[in-house]
């Protein structure tokens, strides 16, 4: 879930970036179809949800792990 979390976070940033620059990944060339308003909340949904799967998946890996003493 962490990868997995890791992944959308980025690909949401990077989305902001490359739009900014008049570029797009070819992954979510489809974000803006409905619109520039719908394609901004689009990357932010990515954003959000990526960093949150991936700070659930970082505690889930803390607490999993054993103490080492």
């Amino acid at each position: 879930m962490k990868s997995f979390g890791g992944l959308l976070f980025l690909l949401g940033l990077g989305s902001f970036v490359l739009h900014y620059m008049n570029m797009e990944f070819k992954l979510l060339m489809w974000v803006d179809n409905w619109g520039p308003t719908v394609g901004t909340l689009i990357r932010v949904g990515l954003v959000v949800i990526g960093g949150a799967l991936w700070l659930v998946g970082n505690r889930r890996e803390k607490v999993a792990a054993p103490a080492a003493t």
